[in-house]
């Protein structure tokens, strides 16, 4: 039975049309087969595999990127979709008295008011920044304060 490998799920055609690989990259050229017959030469070979290893190191490199931004907005979706579902079923819940709520509220309500009151804006100590130079042996030394 033919089917149009676009609409299964588990196909290469699907997943690029789809948007879930990698379709535009130059890592993707050096897959592709070339049928010209080269004569063997040592040098030659050791410098293609060192080229392949870069190459695969660099479209790994590229694909987690890629599949990062893909997911990036899923977390705010998963918490939406959370908190519907908790708002939906709120009478399966546990109940909670009102002694523990407001003695709850009691415990925040003062770690929040002594934050803002310990840390005024103008009195963050501030990193100073210090050059630095490589010595041949091996360490560092260091050279000056810069502001």
């Amino acid at each position: 039975m033919k089917r149009n490998p676009r609409k299964l799920k588990w196909t290469k055609a699907f997943r690029k049309a789809a948007g879930k690989e990698m379709v535009v990259d130059s890592t993707l050229q050096f897959a592709a087969r070339r049928n010209v017959p080269v004569r063997y030469n040592r040098e030659h070979v050791a410098t293609t595999l060192k080229a392949m290893q870069r190459v695969s190191e660099i479209r790994a490199k590229r694909e987690r990127i890629f599949y990062k931004n893909r997911m990036a907005g899923n977390k705010e979706k998963e918490r939406a979709a959370n908190r519907k579902l908790v708002a939906e079923n709120e009478h399966l819940l546990p109940r909670q008295r009102a002694s523990e709520r407001m003695a709850k509220e009691v415990e925040q309500q003062p770690l929040v008011e002594a934050m803002v009151q310990e840390v005024p804006p103008e009195k963050v100590p501030r990193k100073q920044k210090t050059k630095q130079r490589l010595l041949v042996g091996g360490g560092v030394e260091d050279e000056m304060d810069v502001d």
